[in-house]
């Protein structure tokens, strides 16, 4: 993960040492053992429909490692790999537009994975969500159900991932879902870095180095409560506190860093979370307050980066993935496939590889929430899990 300051549209400078574990977010326990009684055992009864469609899905021969360009979806469910883990992967193959090329670009970021490391411990079948919500999530429920398969990675859809994190039942595989802006759920782990992620690590950074009040200003809404509950507790580990948290809206902006200055005298930093919208009229209203400056610093979030590059970011930190660590993986995904990798990749390449190291180093069974939540973690291209 990298720690940047944004000056004149550039990272002004980095910090590689503040990496925290990222990835999993986890609610609930969950088993790693699986069911052998039945369904029912695995989730609630009225959750698992699966579609007639699906009854009679029938698995392609092992796919080889070729060249590919990401532009076209292979044709029905495939499998890789001989290894007694069964794992189910759910990729938006034939899906329109970006989310289509993202989902052809996890395929091939899987199949690297597999002949990598994967080939002889797991079997990974590969299954196309089209893109649909509805659909990614009979698929899943379809896959938890089924008695034989160890983990799901995916869906990408999140709606579908949403839909899962809901779902209640005794005995489960977990699900280590690569939608984005996932909030994670009892079982369903959030495995790409969200706002709240980037939000949480972006203040525990500038905690460390002795900031110890801190205001956050979050789109009104559902992910409000899970970004506050994230910076609150990164800062708690460096004795800071999170003195408010002022929800707005883009029309609010003005009055709500108004009111900031009445409720919270002299904050060391100002946390600003944006959501799908833009955090400009926020920052337009603390520059006027002389924020960022010398006594305040300010901390963006990964979401400021979907989006042009403003002048009004310049001296706020953001935590976002740190490129280089890719490098590795990277160079080989380009010889193989002749073109260049991007984060989708990285997620779908670390999920199938930790995959397959839990599958070596514990075995079939040995995908638990002890496993998963260990504290040394997992290395991988897009940082710590």
């Amino acid at each position: 993960m990298r720690f940047c300051a944004i000056a004149d549209g550039k990272p002004l400078r980095t910090f590689p040492g503040l990496a925290p574990a990222l990835a999993f977010a986890v609610v609930a326990a969950i088993s790693g053992c699986q069911s052998k009684n039945g369904a029912s055992e695995v989730l609630d009864p009225a959750a698992i429909a699966v579609p007639a469609s699906q009854a009679g899905a029938t698995t392609a021969a092992p796919a080889q490692l070729t060249a590919s360009s990401a532009a076209t979806a292979p044709k029905g469910n495939l499998t890789l790999g001989t290894g007694s883990t069964k794992i189910v992967m759910l990729l938006p193959l034939s899906a329109p537009g970006s989310a289509g090329e993202n989902g052809r670009k996890m395929y091939d970021a899987a199949r690297l994975a597999m002949a990598d490391l994967g080939d002889k411990l797991v079997t990974l079948t590969i299954e196309d969500t089209r893109g649909d919500s509805g659909y990614a999530k009979d698929l899943a429920v379809k896959a938890i159900t089924s008695g034989g398969v160890k983990v799901v990675i995916g869906p990408a859809e999140l709606a579908a991932a949403q839909h899962l994190a809901k779902l209640s039942g005794t005995q489960r595989p977990p699900v280590l879902a690569l939608a984005d802006n996932f909030a994670g759920g009892p079982g369903v782990y959030s495995v790409r870095l969200s706002e709240a992620d980037s939000a949480a690590a972006g203040a525990a950074a500038v905690a460390s180095k002795g900031a110890k009040k801190f205001v956050l200003l979050v789109p009104a809404g559902a992910n409000a409560g899970a970004v506050e509950a994230r910076v609150a507790n990164a800062l708690s580990i460096y004795g800071a506190t999170l003195a408010v948290t002022l929800p707005y809206s883009a029309s609010d902006a003005a009055k709500v860093v108004s009111d900031m200055g009445s409720l919270v005298e002299a904050p060391d930093a100002v946390v600003v979370a944006s959501g799908d919208g833009s955090p400009v009229a926020v920052l337009s209203a603390l520059k006027a307050k002389g924020i960022p400056g010398k006594a305040v610093s300010l901390i963006g979030t990964e979401r400021w980066l979907e989006r042009p590059i403003d002048p009004l970011y310049e001296g706020a930190y953001i935590a976002t993935l740190d490129q280089s660590e890719t490098g590795p993986i990277a160079d080989r995904f380009k010889a193989t496939y002749n073109y260049q990798p991007d984060v989708n990749v990285a997620y779908a390449y670390d999920m199938v590889a930790l995959s397959a190291g839990i599958a070596s180093s514990v075995g079939p069974n040995g995908f638990s929430k002890q496993v998963l939540e260990n504290a040394s973690g997992f290395r991988g291209s897009t940082g710590l899990f």
